[in-house]
Order: C-alpha cells, then structure tokens, then sequence
C-alpha cells in the first residue's frame, strides 16, 4: 500500500547561491532590455544547470570560449554591439585585464562581470599575499574553472591538491605557504587539509575561503541527511558543489541520490520511505525544487494507492524480513520484560528490554507510549513463530553514531560523562558512543592528574572521525577556548573603571601578575600587589590564586586592562591609626639602628621612631648601648603625624611612668626594656616627641 505519511524535508539553504542568482539575474535583466543591435555572450556556461542554459539559448544567450574573444572585439561596433557576461567562477587574470581592456577602447563592446565576491576575495588574497614569493597551495579541482581562476593571480609557484591525500604527495617542507581552498570545497577534506599542513609546515599562512553559503548548504545537508531515510540532491553531475553535497550525504545516510529533475525520481524507493529530505546544489532554481517536491507528493498521495497494481500489493503482503533490517513498526504493547511491534507483514516485533537504551531509573513506559512508531533492527526472524526479534541498542549507536559524525561536520559542542583515564587520556561517554579525549585536549595542565575529571560531566567538539572503525576523537579545550572567546567579547563590552572581579592567577612575570577576570587577561601591577616593597610578585602571589581585584584602567582599543589588588582597607596606616591613639602603649621589635634613636614595628609595615632622648632617662651617647635589632620592648606612642605617616615612640615615659608607681627615685643603671609586656595605663608624655627627620 502507498505511504501517506511520509514526511518531505526541503534544506533552507538549498538551490541558487547569492553568486549565481545575480549572474543569472543580470543575464535575464539584459535579455529584456536587449537591443536589436545587440549580442549577449557568456564566457563559459554561466551555471551548471543544462534546463537554465537551454532556456537562456532560446533567448539568443551563447556561449563563448576564451579564444573567442578576439574576434568579437573586432567586429563589434554601432550596428553590432558585444555583451560578454563574466560567469561567478571567475576567469583567469590575463583574460579579466583583456576585457578591461577591450571594453576601455570600445563603448560597444561591454563587460559585465558576475563573479562571485568570495572568489573576488580569493583573488585579492593571492594576488597581495604571493608578491613576497610565497608559495600558493590551492585545495581544490585543478580543471575546475574557479581553480583556473584563482592561480592565475599567483605571483610565484603553485600547487593545487584536492585531498589531504595529495597533500601527502607533494614536496611541501621548508616552504613559506600561503593555503586558499576553493569556495565550494568539502568542509570535512578542507579541516583534513588544515591539520596536515599545520603539522608539517610551520610556515604557512592559511585562508578560510570557503563560501558561508556552501559551509550552511554542505552542514544543513549533513543534519537533514542523518533525520530522514531517504535523501535527494538536486543538481547537476558537472557541478563541483552539487557532487559534494552528495558525498557529505552519503556519510550518514547511504539512501542518497543525485537527480537533476524530477524524471529521474524512482517511485518504489519513495514508497518505502518514511522521511524524504531535498536539497540542492548552487546551480539549481527553485521552480526545479518545487518541481520535486510536488512530483514527491503526488508519488506518495493517498489518492495515488487506487492505482497500485495487484502485483504491487501482493508483493508488500508477502514481504520477508531479514536479520540486519531496520524496520519500522507500531507499539502494540509494554510490559516490564518486552515490548511488542506490529510490524505488519503478518510479522509480530518483539523488542527485550534488554535491548532498550533506557537511563538509570527510567521505565521503558517512561520512553515509549503505545500507538506510537518505533525503528529498531531485526536481530532474528522466526517464520513458523512470525515473530521478529529487535533490538533498539543497535539502532541507537547507529544514531548516535550518525550524530557524532553530524557534530564533527558541524562544530556543535556536545556533552558526556568522563567514564575512563585511559593511557594518552580520558574517555567520554556521549549517550551509548564512548570517545576518546587526548590529554592536550583535556584543558589541564601537564602536572594535573586526568584522574580529576573522572566522573565528571563536560563539553566537548568532536574534532576527529574514523568512519571505518567507529572510533572518534573530541577536545574539552577547544570548547574552553570558545567559551573564553564569548566571554571575553561580553566582557569587553561592559568592563568599566571600578568594577570588581574575583580572578585567577595566570601567570607570573617579574613585573607584576596576570590574572584571569573572566575570559581576559588583566595586569597587577608589582606595585599594586603589596603596600610593602616587594622583590617578586610570587612574594605575595601564587599561579591558580584566586583573588580580588579591581579594574584601575582599561584601553579597549588596546585591549589592555590594569588591575588592582591591594585597596585602603588593607592599607597598614589605615588599619594603625583604626587601633591606635597618642598615648597608648604599645609592644615593639626594633628593627633599625641609627645614631639618632631605634625605629622599631608597631605593626606589619609600620615603624614608629624612639628618639635617643626617649630611650632611657640618663643620656646616651649612642641607641645601641641599650637597645638592639630584635629586641621586644614596651613602648608609648607619644606623637602621630597623620600627615606624614610618622609615629613617635618613647621607652623613657614608662620608665619615669614605672618609677612614680613605685615612689623610686633613683634611676636605673640600665635603660633596657621591661620584662614584663604590661604597662601601666598611667604614663606621663615623653620630654621630646618630636618625630625625626630621618624616618
């Protein structure tokens, strides 16, 4: 019976690109305003479309080839004018300066040029980076017009490979390389490419010159292609991009067919299908895509099924299943053991629960609902029971499989659970495909152990496939880098003086400290780490530190940020004056000798002076004759210059203190500091207490 459910996908990139609908579109626009005097040619066919061309000739557009230019020129004049219409492949640079030329020297000879502006890019790349003598490496059809195109603006050697196969033949060691790819390049061969010459020549130059528009045609493909069970590609087989288009297909979904037309639709195979999907190369028109479609959906129109012969029907009755088929049938029923699919054919599915991919606590009525369609595969087929074993497991790591291959095509970051530290790296488990994550890629450091992401939840980009071996490679890293370029650009948009971030130490130079504020890197300033003078940052920092700082200034046309660290509130000064007053005393450490009195540490990077006349009460001739480095003394604070951040001490006030208390006149022999750290709170102000100069 005919399938009326059959759902058709059309590709939304799919058909003319900007290059070729304005090349096609100016033709047409010459055509109804063409003078009877005139002649309109197009050097080459102007797209790879032989329906467009045919059409175009019947409206008096010919082809011409480069060897004909000459004789065009020469006989155009008032009463036979020449239109050449430059196709959007672009030509060779000797013919593009001929018709410059040409047109500059006759007003009836007109040029209008349709190539396309990403090619016009490529030439411009070549042209001003080749003039140093580098080497052009071209990826790429060599015969392909584009191709032609592009080399003939190199102002030094060439080399056009189309494969990293090629690649692997050519004598590229110790060249100074400048790589271009060819705008309709497969993406997966061009990335292939890329790696080869970024691992065997550390001096090349490399251009993404793929159009965007084949980039979203050839990823759109890929992704419709692993949803649908049947794809076509609308195009011609001479055209570059309609043919990898195909091969991208034909990755996921081996169901994938080029047309040219809907003649070459083939209803059985439609029948069959559940999913369509439709895309189309450059070249093609979107009356030719409606076209498909519409022939589709009449092929597959429930009225069409009064019309299916008997031997159809009766060979659908009498259809056998096979162990490795994918069916797709009905649930019947669930139990707690198995489930059960009508697989029509007079054939009962019976899926295990064993074979269901099912998470930790879910049932299998959780997932699925009876009434609805379930794909699976046949794992056995019993005729005398007519019954069919499944299997969801298998068709799920297909899938899966399918989507992994998707993601490395597309770049899309997926997510898993580090499973296994295996030998060289981690294991990720993404839904039932484990894949391998090298330890470069793992965005540790050398020195931290891999056994840290074990069971831990992370994203990743697949960056590696082999098809043949189901075996994949990812990059934790290469999403970090990613996620730090987003937030950075975030970031440089409204980062302003005074705003505060908690930041990573990054690394360490002898100037001061990278810290890492959330995507961009910001310099603390050796000065800015310590209100004391210190000789290194790591003095007071460490690398993966996380700090507080603030922004002190920030140059976004430079893209530099000056950060700062130490603040008021951790000022020593701010903090003594907060604690102490005139009067207090105080326990100090001598810290320097002088001839004119001890300075001593009252706290962290803050001294105060005791003055030689304070030292004792019977006159020195120098501070050492009582007082040393190191020694702890009690002392009074007899004077603060908030000004000048001076303290004045005396040892001298608590010894006349000392000596009132206890009503003993006689001085002591010694002006040594008392033992005891107490003092009494009745002391009397120092003689002098003037801070020196010196401090």
């Amino acid at each position: 019976m005919a399938n009326n459910k059959v759902e058709i996908v059309v590709a939304k990139h799919a058909g003319f690109c900007p290059g070729v609908q304005n090349a096609v579109d100016t033709v047409e626009r010459l055509i109804k305003e063409k003078k009877p005097s005139q002649h309109i040619y197009t050097l080459g066919k102007l797209i790879h479309n032989s329906r467009v061309i045919s059409s175009l000739e019947e409206n008096g557009v010919k082809v011409i080839t480069e060897e004909q230019i000459d004789k065009l020129y020469e006989k155009s004049h008032a009463e036979n004018e020449t239109i050449v219409v430059v196709r959007a492949h672009g030509i060779p640079k000797d013919i593009d300066n001929k018709l410059l030329e040409y047109a500059k020297n006759n007003e009836h000879f007109k040029v209008y040029d349709c190539t396309c502006k990403y090619v016009k890019k490529i030439h411009r790349i070549v042209s001003d980076r080749t003039s140093d003598g580098s080497t052009l490496l071209v990826i790429g059809d060599i015969s392909h017009p584009e191709v032609c195109s592009i080399v003939s603006y190199a102002a030094s050697d060439v080399i056009v490979a189309s494969s990293e196969k090629e690649l692997n033949l050519c004598k590229l060691h110790n060249k100074r390389l400048i790589m271009v790819s060819q705008t309709t390049q497969n993406l997966s061969e061009w990335q292939k490419c890329q790696n080869f010459i970024k691992k065997h020549c550390t001096n090349a130059e490399i251009f993404d010159t793929i159009c965007s528009m084949t980039e979203n045609r050839q990823t759109e493909a890929l992704e419709l292609a692993a949803k649908v069970d049947l794809m076509y590609i609308i195009g011609s087989r001479d055209s570059s991009n309609s043919n990898k288009l195909l091969t991208v297909s034909k990755k996921v979904q081996p169901n994938s067919f080029m047309i040219e037309g809907a003649s070459d639709l083939e209803p059985k195979i439609i029948k069959k299908a559940k999913t369509i999907g439709i895309t189309a190369g450059a070249s093609t028109p979107g009356d030719i895509i409606e076209e498909v479609k519409t022939t589709m959906s009449e092929i597959i129109s429930p009225n069409e099924s009064i019309n299916e012969s008997f031997e159809e029907m009766l060979e659908d009755s009498l259809r056998t299943l096979n162990t490795g088929d994918i069916v797709t049938g009905v649930i019947t029923s669930i139990s707690s053991t198995e489930i059960h699919v009508d697989l029509s054919a007079n054939v009962t599915g019976i899926l295990p629960i064993s074979e269901v991919v099912l998470g930790a606590s879910e049932k299998a009525e959780d997932k699925y609902k009876v009434g609805e369609e379930i794909t699976a595969l046949v794992t056995r087929v019993s005729d005398i029971e007519g019954v069919a074993g499944l299997s969801r497991k298998r068709i799920e790591k297909i899938e899966d499989w399918q989507a992994v291959v998707a993601a490395k095509e597309s770049g899309d970051i997926l997510e898993g659970k580090i499973t296994d530290v295996v030998k060289g790296g981690v294991m990720v488990q993404y839904r039932t495909v484990k894949i391998f994550i090298p330890a470069s890629q793992t965005g540790l450091d050398k020195e931290t152990d891999l056994a840290t992401l074990a069971g831990t939840t992370v994203k990743f980009i697949v960056i590696d496939v082999e098809n043949n071996r189901n075996r994949a490679v990812a990059s934790i890293k290469s999403v970090l880098r990613k996620q730090r370029k987003e937030a950075a650009a975030k970031l440089w948009e409204t980062i302003e003086e005074g705003q505060k971030f908690k930041g990573t130490v990054k690394s360490i130079a002898s100037f001061g400290a990278f810290v890492d504020i959330g995507g961009v890197d910001g310099l603390v300033h050796i000065g800015e780490l310590s209100w004391k003078r210190i000789k290194n940052p790591s003095e007071v920092v460490s690398v993966g530190d996380v700090i507080d700082v603030y922004v002190k200034a920030v140059d976004k046309e430079k893209k530099k940020i000056s950060l700062g660290y130490k603040t008021e509130e951790t000022n020593p000064w701010v903090m003594f004056t907060a604690k102490y007053n005139e009067g207090d005393v105080v326990s100090v450490r001598v810290v320097n000798i002088t001839p004119f009195g001890a300075f001593a540490e009252i706290e962290p990077e803050v001294d105060g002076l005791i003055h030689i006349s304070q030292i004792a009460d019977r006159k020195l001739a120098s501070p050492g004759e009582v007082l040393h480095v190191g020694d702890v003394v009690n002392a009074k604070i007899t004077a603060i210059d908030y000004e000048k951040k001076k303290v004045s001490l005396s040892v001298r006030a608590l010894l006349n203190a000392s000596e009132d208390a206890g009503n003993d006149s006689a001085a002591p022999e010694t002006a040594e500091a008392p033992e005891t750290s107490e003092a009494s709170e009745a002391v009397e102000a120092p003689e002098t207490s003037e801070p020196a100069e010196e401090q």
